[in-house]
């Protein structure tokens, strides 16, 4: 079940809570009972959620913010990229897992601008779901789905999407890998033991 943005301005963050519970990270507390799930109020480490609420986030505080949950980050400005080397990220992050993952270790977060892509609006923060190599179409997973939905979009011309320059920072936009191993910070959390 996605989560639909409480915010406008909470894109950002609102995909990252999407990559952080699909990919089971523990947010190591409890929240509405006994479910440990994240939402958007727990992600108060690099970032002043009031003010979120006003400017929205800018790809380095999603980077911040994810590293903080303890994921791996990897962030790419667009202008930094090209269409094979993003297409090249696509395909390793929407392969299917291998058959002894059953989790997703890695998703991809786009940052981009809606215009490009025949949308009203400015930046937003959507994760990417899938990929179709016959027709090189992204899905993306639009967390403002109120408005969108899941929709395939040509990935040249999401491409192109990440290329605009963000004003809040004076850079492209862009995309980041976020991946969770599983490892990392278990020892104790739960005991630690997982009988392997």
């Amino acid at each position: 079940g996605r989560q639909t943005q409480p915010e406008p301005a909470y894109c950002g963050l609102t995909t990252l809570v999407i990559v952080l519970n699909a990919l089971a990270v523990d947010p190591r507390r409890s929240w509405k009972g006994p479910w440990r799930w994240y939402e958007e109020s727990m992600l108060n480490c690099c970032v002043d959620l009031e003010e979120v609420k006003t400017k929205g986030v800018t790809i380095g505080t999603v980077a911040c913010l994810a590293k903080c949950q303890g994921l791996a980050v990897d962030a790419v400005y667009g202008s930094n990229s090209t269409v094979a080397e993003f297409r090249r990220v696509v395909k390793r992050t929407c392969t299917a897992p291998s058959a002894t993952t059953t989790q997703p270790t890695s998703f991809l977060v786009v940052s981009y601008t809606r215009k490009v892509i025949g949308q009203t609006g400015s930046g937003h923060f959507s994760p990417i779901g899938a990929y179709d190599e016959a027709s090189d179409h992204v899905l993306i997973l639009d967390t403002a789905r109120f408005k969108y939905g899941p929709h395939w979009v040509s990935l040249p011309l999401m491409f192109e999407a990440l290329l605009p320059i963000d004003p809040a920072t004076g850079k492209s936009r862009g995309y980041m890998v976020l991946g969770y191993d599983g490892s990392e910070g278990r020892n104790g959390g739960n005991g630690g033991n997982d009988g392997g």
